[in-house]
This record gives structure tokens, sequence and C-alpha cells, in this order.
């Protein structure tokens, strides 16, 4: 019987992957009051104001949308090193928003927002050097940054690892190595990981085989909306037992996050 392949599922653009601010609570509601005194002490220099006034700006929150004046304040909080608004100035240039598209530019922010511990930041530098964006092709690189957020809990870079392992990209390949990190995304939730850890029980590639189980993580993900999941899902069923089915349909049913049943 053909066994189901185990493959990243992870492969996306940079700017698909670069596309969200960060802080400064973008969808809380602000009076104008709030924006007043935002406002005020924006222009004194207080950065976390700066850069809340640029988030209020970007997102035409109780203010007109204005992307150049996000820049602005973005910028002068990012000069005195507010780490995040040296992540949203980063996404401004990402996608170009109120200023010409420069990923390399976009690094050097997301970087220095990087080295201060921001574990979005080090998600966004690991995804420029994996795919070339800003700055040279480099997966060492990219697995160093990768780590750095995957041990701050960030699931998607805890799966992003986990892929250069399957790959051996910038890691000596590793399928045992590769589950591990896919096991801790997966416990957080993550269908891509969840999907991919379905597919090594299957396999019986960095675990042992077992058909419940891959069952379980692939009824997870597909419970999320992955149709690859829901297809290896119905797959799998074909090498099992009316039992086993049950069995992996209870382990399911049970499963919350941060549980492995591994």
């Amino acid at each position: 019987m053909n066994a189901l392949k185990l493959y990243p599922k992870s492969i996306v653009t940079l700017t698909i992957l670069l596309s969200c601010l960060v802080g400064d609570q973008l969808f809380a509601e602000k009076s104008a009051e709030d924006i007043a005194a935002i406002g005020k002490a924006a222009v004194e220099g207080d950065p976390e104001a700066q850069s809340s006034l640029g988030t209020l700006y970007y997102s035409g929150e109780g203010i007109s949308q204005d992307f150049e004046k996000a820049l602005k304040w973005y910028r002068l909080a990012a000069e005195q090193g507010y780490a995040k608004a040296q992540h949203n100035l980063g996404v401004c240039y990402e996608r170009g928003d109120g200023v010409s598209q420069d990923y390399a530019e976009a690094v050097k922010w997301f970087r220095l927002a990087a080295e201060q511990g921001d574990p979005n930041a080090q998600l966004l530098v690991g995804a420029g050097y994996e795919l070339g964006g800003g700055v040279p092709q480099d997966y060492a690189e990219a697995v160093k940054w990768y780590r750095l957020a995957a041990e701050q809990g960030d699931r998607e870079a805890q799966y992003k690892l986990g892929v250069r392992y399957v790959l051996g990209q910038g890691v000596p390949q590793s399928d045992v190595e590769a589950v591990k990190w896919f096991q801790v995304a997966a416990a957080h939730g993550y269908s891509n990981a969840q999907y991919d850890l379905g597919a090594a029980y299957a396999n019986g590639e960095g675990v042992p085989q077992d058909t419940v189980l891959a069952y379980m993580w692939f009824n997870l993900a597909s419970a999320s909306g992955d149709k690859d999941a829901k297809e290896a899902k119905e797959t799998i069923s074909g090498r099992m037992t009316r039992e086993q089915i049950a069995e992996a349909q209870k382990l399911s049913r049970e499963w919350k996050p941060g549980g492995l049943f591994d």
C-alpha cells in the first residue's frame, strides 16, 4: 500500500507571511479623548504613543487612514528603539504601504526588533533568509531565527523549523527532529503541523507507524478546514478497522490544545 507523503505545507511567499502588524491593540476602540492624548504624547516624543498613533493612522480606527502618516510615526518610534514600531515599520516596507515596497528595508527593521527578542520579528527575519527576500537566501540563518522564535512559543516558527529538518535545509535532515517540532506546533492547534504529524504517523517517519494517531491528527487538521487533511483521513481510514477508527475519533474529541497523545 502506498505511503502518504510527508511534505511541508507552509512554503509561502514572503508577502503572504509578513503581512501583519503587532501590538498597540490594533482593533481596540479609542475615544476622541484617547486619540488626542496619544497624539499629545507622541508629539512630546513618547515612543509607545508614537507607535500607537502610527497604528491608528494605519488602521483608520477613529481617525482618517493615512499610510504616510503611519509610516512617519512608526519611524519616529522605531528610531528610538521601540521594537513594536520597528516591526510595524518593516511591515510598511514589506507591503509598500506609505512607501515604495522594499524587502531589504523591511528585513532591516524586522531584524532590529528581532534582536530585542520580538518572536514575530524573529520569524519574519527567518522567512527573509529562507526565501531570499531582502537578504541573500541562507537556510542556516533562517534556522537560527526560526529557532529563536520557536523557543519563545511561536507556532509558525515551530512548524517552519520542523520543515527545515524534513528538507535538510540549514540543518542535517532528521525526521525525528522534524516530528519534535511538528508535535509542539500541533499541540498549539497549528493545522499544518497537525497534518504533517498525521503523515509522519501514517508513514512511520520519525515516529513508529500508528494509523490511529495518524487519523486523529488528520481529523483535527480537517476540523480546522484543511482539505488535504480531509482527503488523507479518508485515505488512511481504508487501512483501519472500525474499532481503530472509533478510537481515533474518540482521541480527537478528547484532544485539547497542549495535548499530544504520543
